[in-house]
């Protein structure tokens, strides 16, 4: 018995020893591993298995344990206690972020440490799933979406010259995907164990997470060779005058801009992406009643409910992995095309309701989101000077998180009518596609960021 346990031990650490290296090897391709950028990703996997901790023991208290009409007012509480608050504190996180240029590591460290303490604390009393379990999950929400903008603006610190903006973020948040879909498991096993327990996992995962944030690179906090730019409004054309012939044309001083001046680009993307993710928050909320109510295709609550989270995760992966085969140019088509293609996908499951079209919406509005969400970030960080990036990130953060809730708010109050339903949900997003499709033959397509100016 011991010789049989001490060769199951061998093979078991052989097996786990293999998967590291093929891990490490994968995250640190192209050269990722020399920039730094493999560490990051590394990072942003543990990152997003804490988050998905919690979320398994928010859902099994507030969700799943109790019936569903006592369940909607409950999600509906839990919104708007998190939520009414997070809208007014989450634009003060980009301007906070701003200050630190050479502290965000630091700044990573503190949301992973902040984390860890609130998922102790909220194990205590998940159990009894009271109204102080909210405020800590707004502390949780907080600094989740903190850790969210930096982790957004040290991308192109450590960018490697052999992949786009475009697929570093694609492979950063394949890796949280993939990261997730491991945590919901653990989570759920853990949870066989107790309410809290997730909880206390998630503790654990977020002090590692603390400790690896520290050991970023140096280029995280560095700003050498940056040039430290300020958003302009500025009427067309490379500078302050024009030549045209022999005649040289001056142009007006640039007239300074607020900083919600990002660009026709980033705005553009910003307005279809905040589409997307109201009709995800929808589809979640709304979905997640409907099937555990009235189950479609004859499958059991759980079963539908399981295999519409697989297709929306399925979608969530299948967008990073073709955002990694994308190139830089034209995200503002990315952006529109996704939006075409979640619109198509939701009117289709309100004319003909059944489990297939169900299971199709939910991969193909993952999908969408998904990777407009990576074309929207590459244009943030092509277009959007780094003097207020973080700004821009954390404002960006703060508009897709109000509209998932505002979908889901909808999709909590709206009877529990399936094509009624995702009728209303396919209007409002036509509506938004045809504003993005307007928007998107006056801006065109940019191939080259504006040239920003030096403050």
């Amino acid at each position: 018995m011991v010789r049989t346990a001490s060769a199951a031990g061998s093979r078991t650490g052989k097996v786990v020893h293999g998967t590291g290296r093929r891990i490490r090897r994968a995250t640190s391709a192209e050269g990722a591993g020399e920039s730094g950028l493999a560490k990051l990703i590394e990072l942003h996997a543990l990152n997003s298995f804490g988050d998905m901790l919690i979320t398994v023991a928010l859902a099994s208290t507030i969700f799943f344990s109790v019936p569903t009409g006592e369940a909607r007012g409950r999600v509906a509480l839990y919104l708007l206690i998190t939520m009414a608050p997070f809208a007014v504190l989450a634009p003060v996180v980009g301007p906070l972020l701003d200050r630190l240029p050479h502290g965000r590591r630091a700044a990573m460290a503190m949301a992973m440490l902040a984390r860890a303490v609130l998922a102790w604390t909220m194990a205590g009393v998940i159990a009894g799933g009271g109204i102080a379990l909210y405020p800590e999950a707004l502390g949780v929400l907080v600094a989740s979406k903190a850790y969210g903008v930096v982790r957004s603006v040290v991308v192109p610190r450590l960018l490697p010259s052999r992949l786009s903006l475009v697929k570093a973020n694609s492979r950063v948040t394949l890796a949280g995907l993939l990261a997730t879909g491991v945590a919901a498991g653990v989570g759920g096993l853990l949870h066989l164990l107790g309410p809290g327990w997730p909880l206390r996992g998630a503790f654990l995962v977020f002090v590692i997470g603390t400790l690896m944030a520290f050991h970023l690179p140096p280029a995280v906090d560095s700003a050498k060779g940056e040039q430290r730019a300020v958003l302009h409004a500025e009427v067309p054309g490379e500078g302050p005058h024009l030549i045209e012939g022999s005649h040289l044309i001056h142009r007006p001083p640039p007239v300074k801009a607020p900083l919600r001046a990002v660009g026709p680009s980033v705005v553009l993307a910003l307005r279809a992406m905040s589409a997307m993710k109201w009709l995800v928050g929808f589809l979640v909320m709304f979905l997640a009643f409907l099937l555990r109510e009235e189950p479609v295709g004859g499958l059991e609550p759980t079963a539908a409910l399981g295999l519409v989270a697989l297709a929306a995760g399925t979608g969530n992966a299948l967008g990073s992995v073709l955002g990694s085969w994308l190139r830089t140019r034209g995200p503002e088509a990315t952006v529109a095309a996704m939006l075409l293609l979640a619109t198509c996908a939701t009117a289709a499951a309100a004319l003909w309701y059944g489990v297939v079209t169900v299971v199709l919406v939910a991969l193909a509005a993952g999908m969408a989101a998904s990777l407009a969400k990576l074309a929207l970030d590459a244009l943030i960080q092509r277009d959007v000077p780094e003097a207020v990036r973080t700004s821009a990130f954390a404002r960006s953060e703060t508009l897709m998180q109000l509209s998932w809730v505002a979908g889901g708010a909808v999709g909590i109050l709206l009877p529990l009518n399936g094509k009624l339903g995702l009728s209303i949900a396919a209007a409002v997003v036509a509506l938004m596609l045809l504003w993005t499709l307007r928007s998107l033959f006056r801006v065109g397509l940019r191939r080259h960021p504006a040239a920003a100016r030096v403050a």
